[in-house]
């Protein structure tokens, strides 16, 4: 709920209601980039307590707020200018509406009078962004200033979390309004959120106590909702194990004997088997999409099916369900566990213990040294050394295939990364938002060296803001991932996928990041002790085995049990 203004009624801007109404929001520090269309907001900034960081591209302020808001589950906030301004910002708001990330975006925009005369740096950002934002205003008065902001904060916030955008004129900054008049959006009622039918409710639990080989699918739900420790009773009552999607790993601690680890076009073929072999999914917080389904037709054919979602757009759309339970995760959780029965399930776990152990798994390691730097190496390292207790923000790629299947997360909020996007770039200006929310605690980003490429400018955003972040580069002087696909399926027709880079270790020195730079195995350990423990960023930059792959990998359109596996067991 947002916090009270404090303050009578008054004159005042519209710019400096904006920032009024952020801090009523409890808004504490916002990511931005200022031009002529905002500057009458800048300017008002200073009255106001809220701290400014400079990005250095508008889609890196869109990443850093998203950032902040996935590793705090508070909305974060990203301003920028009309036109190019507004349009730089365009994927970082997609990438926010796939993984359902609470961003409000504001933009500044020409005179209303001059809207629709093609002026200077004008664009519709409003028609732009309708698909990739919840809901998105255009405000021409500075009266509705107030009510607009408390409302896009509302909608931001609240049922399924996503990006709203907020279109302000020029006029609108710098024309005079009473501020606190009305309480305007601030009041706006919560939906009342209803749980399940009693009906569906006893069909999911009657479901769940006949089923012998159920698996539970976690997803991002788990943790936007706060379903933790729901999720965890419900797994240990019933004994069902749980598999999770990429943006749902954190919800179920990888520590735990019944996490499964991660399923779909990466998952590990236990987790794949075990789901196209279960005869119940009880689906929490997820979407079925693609990566996790493979082909839909033939997804867990024995199944019967549960599915807990918020968003109703999402029931039945991908795969047919048998009960649907629409609601937030954490209540409708809640009810179930009234009247969840205990189980065993003894057989069905020891049959998915043994696909475990009998399984093809590179375990990289147990790979005698030879020479060899494999970017498996760099993670799991990294989580020995971390002992898990980190943020890891990832780009996009193989990398962030590794990460999941390498590093172990038992917390929530610890894994940041974009998933249904898959927005290369993401992940510096990510964990530059990241680390602002909490600024205690020890972040790293691991980017692939296509990547950092997109986003290297924001070197000097970290550099500005003093902030302690750790940057591991997985250099194999590839598109890694591109050129996995083109191995399996184009006939090894390396097409553009190779790339050049700079030396990334004396690129960092230059922004006044301490870089490094490590080529093999023995080397790894001893450089993120060395970054762990020096007082500002660190960039290293490790150069891993140019053709290595991730597996396993299910094929585009296949289905789970159709998977690549590594052709040589190694030991």
């Amino acid at each position: 709920m947002a916090a009270d203004a404090g303050n009578e009624s008054r004159m005042m801007t519209g710019a400096q209601v904006l920032w009024k109404c952020l801090e009523a929001e409890g808004v504490r520090q916002v990511f931005g980039y200022p031009g002529g269309a905002i500057l009458p907001v800048y300017d008002a900034l200073k009255h106001s307590k809220i701290y400014h960081v400079l990005a250095r591209h508008e889609q890196g302020a869109t990443h850093m707020a998203d950032g902040y808001a996935r590793a705090s589950g508070e909305v974060g906030v990203a301003i920028s200018t009309s036109g190019p301004g507004a349009t730089n910002m365009v994927t970082g708001i997609a990438t926010a509406m796939l993984d359902s990330s609470p961003i409000v975006c504001i933009t500044g925009q020409v005179n209303s009078k001059l809207i629709g005369s093609n002026a200077f740096q004008e664009v519709n950002i409003t028609s732009v962004t309708a698909a990739i934002t919840k809901r998105n205003y255009l405000v021409t008065n500075a009266a509705d200033v107030e009510k607009t902001m408390h409302e896009a904060f509302h909608v931001a916030r609240s049922g399924r979390p996503g990006p709203v955008l907020v279109d302000i004129s020029k006029d609108a900054q710098q024309g005079m309004c009473m501020y606190g008049a009305s309480a305007g959006g601030r009041d706006l009622p919560l939906r009342t959120r209803k749980l399940p039918a009693a009906a569906d409710l006893n069909r999911a639990l009657e479901l769940i106590r006949h089923a012998e080989r159920p698996v539970i699918l976690a997803g991002n739900g788990v943790i936007l909702s706060g379903a933790m420790a729901q999720l965890r009773a419900l797994a240990e009552r019933a004994q069902i194990p749980v598999a999770l999607t990429l943006l749902g790993i954190g919800g179920f601690p990888a520590s735990h004997r019944l996490n499964l680890g991660m399923m779909g076009m990466h998952g590990e073929s236990w987790v794949n088997t075990a789901i196209q072999e279960s005869d119940l999914l009880i689906a929490l917080g997820m979407r079925f999409d693609d990566r996790v389904t493979g082909d839909p037709r033939q997804f867990a054919p024995l199944a019967r099916k549960i599915h807990v979602e918020i968003d109703p757009t999402e029931i039945n759309k991908n795969v047919k369900v048998d009960v649907a339970l629409l609601g937030d995760l954490r209540e409708v959780l809640s009810a179930l566990l009234k009247s969840a029965e205990p189980a065993r399930h003894a057989g069905w776990l020891d049959y998915i213990h043994e696909l475990r152990e009998t399984a093809a798994v590179h375990d990289i390691q147990n790979l005698a040294e030879d020479g060899h730097l494999y970017a498996a190496n760099v993670i799991r390292d990294l989580w020995c050394e971390t002992r898990g207790d980190a943020i890891i923000v990832t780009d996009v790629g193989q990398h962030q295939m590794w990460e999941a299947q390498y590093y172990k997360h038992d917390q929530p909020r610890s894994l940041i990364t974009s998933g249904g996007f898959g927005t290369m770039g993401f992940a510096l200006p990510a964990a530059i938002g990241a680390k602002m929310a909490r600024p205690d605690a020890e972040v790293w980003a691991i980017v692939g060296d296509g990547g950092l490429q997109m986003s290297t400018p924001e070197l000097m955003t970290l550099v500005q803001e003093k902030l302690k972040i750790n940057i591991a580069v997985i250099n194999n002087g590839y598109l890694g991932m591109v050129r996995q696909w083109q191995e399996f399926f184009y006939e090894k027709n390396y097409s553009f996928s190779p790339i050049m880079s700079p030396d990334f270790a004396a690129l960092a020195e230059v922004f006044g990041v301490r870089g490094m730079s490590v080529a093999e195995r023995g080397g790894v350990v001893r450089a993120i002790r060395e970054a762990r423990e020096h007082s500002g960023p660190v960039l290293v930059d490790f150069k891993v085995e140019q053709e290595d792959s991730v597996y396993p990998i299910v094929p585009a359109g296949a289905h789970l049990k159709q998977m690549i596996r590594r052709p040589i067991q190694l030991k």
